[in-house]
């Protein structure tokens, strides 16, 4: 059997990109412990995080649940720098890395990434002479394997793993809604990197939770198979099931979720024949669903001129399209109090450039409109 980077990472990894909010939307560190420590109790071991999450505060969150509460060597850590987000610049691009490094206050990374490499922003990385910097930074320790994040098409994903061998993994976007999705192409982008030999972090195998909570076809084809099992275990166990893969990130915001992920990937066991066709069946089910596809990793939001809640007003409309009795109104006006509201957009384009699922925000943003706004 093939021996790879990662391969006996426990397959459950614990993304801190969504960890649960207070009322006063910052960040429950109290639950955030919990959490912590009970992935660690059951021998889980990867966390991800990134300098844009929560602006800073998931690093500073990793901080003070994991990395003042346990030893260094009982778990690993992964971070990203993006170059595309804020003041663009080299200086700025690679001070990144040393104000992740200060927030965490963890040393060095284990696992290190170029952030949501796309087809808007990728040539930043080679302006910046960010593939560079960080071999440097692995030259002197800082960082123990450098990778991307992706989320473009399979012949950017081939040009830049041959323009970079020396990569050592690749995180990608894999789910079964996405698999043979051609805005995603995630089936094909998975065997590039199998190809090349890098193995792979999967990242969103619930798509933003849409495979959490799926649309009522899909349900049925799952509760039908195995009454007791959740939604997302099919999801996550799909995305573990591949060949070659370090983690399956979830980014779970309560202790709940982290309970029901661990019930099914402490002892993980991969997808037989008959569960594979099971997921396949959902699969063909989704593929009616005209659901917005976002993710709500507010990408899209960080430089909006008019301070839409993109994703917010995104998730008021799938609700609607999937509840008849839902009263759409009534939450869009709760969404976007005090804020931008869909009619607000300008049509710059950023949130279209920054979008890693391809959304053509603009145009979505006045479907909202028509249906919400007198």
């Amino acid at each position: 059997m093939e021996t790879y980077l990662g391969q006996n990472t426990p397959k459950l990894g614990f993304g801190l990109m969504r960890l649960p909010k207070l009322e006063n939307g910052e960040i429950d560190l109290p639950q955030t412990c919990q959490m912590v420590d009970r992935f660690l109790a059951a021998g889980m071991t990867y966390f991800d995080t990134a300098y844009v999450y929560d602006g800073g505060k998931s690093e500073e969150a990793a901080r003070a649940a994991l990395v003042e509460r346990y030893p260094r060597d009982r778990y690993t850590l992964a971070t990203k720098l993006c170059a595309w987000m804020g003041p663009q610049n080299e200086e700025s691009a690679k001070g990144q890395f040393y104000t992740s490094l200060e927030r965490t206050g963890a040393g060095y990374f284990d696992y290190y990434l170029l952030h949501a490499l796309q087809r808007s922003n990728y040539t930043k990385y080679d302006e910046y002479h960010i593939w560079d910097f960080v071999k440097e930074l692995k030259a002197q320790g800082l960082v123990r394997h450098y990778g991307f994040s992706f989320h473009a098409d399979p012949p950017l994903l081939e040009e830049l793993l041959t323009a970079h061998p020396d990569v050592d993994f690749v995180q990608l976007q894999i789910n079964y809604a996405d698999w043979e999705n051609p805005g995603v192409q995630a089936r094909e982008c998975w065997e590039i990197a199998r190809r090349h030999g890098k193995p792979v972090v999967i990242m969103e195998p619930v798509k933003g939770g849409a495979l959490a909570d799926p649309v009522p076809a899909v349900k049925e084809v799952l509760t039908a198979a195995d009454p007791k099992a959740s939604p997302a275990s099919w999801a996550i166990r799909f995305a573990a099931s591949l060949e070659g893969v370090i983690t399956v990130l979830s980014g779970m915001s309560n202790l709940a979720q982290m309970e029901d992920n661990l019930s099914y990937m402490k002892d993980f066991q991969p997808l037989n024949e008959d569960e594979r066709a099971v997921v396949e069946r959902a699969r063909l089910a989704l593929m009616g669903d005209q659901s917005i596809p976002c993710t709500a990793c507010h990408y899209c939001t960080a430089g909006c001129p008019q301070n839409i809640p993109i994703p917010e007003i995104f998730h008021v409309m799938n609700h609607q399209r999937g509840n008849a009795a839902f009263r759409g109104v009534r939450e869009y006006n709760i969404a976007t109090q005090g804020r931008g509201r869909a009619s607000d957009c300008v049509k710059c384009g950023q949130c279209v450039r920054a979008c890693p699922q391809q959304i053509d925000v603009i145009a979505r943003l006045a479907d909202c409109a028509a249906k919400f706004e007198e």
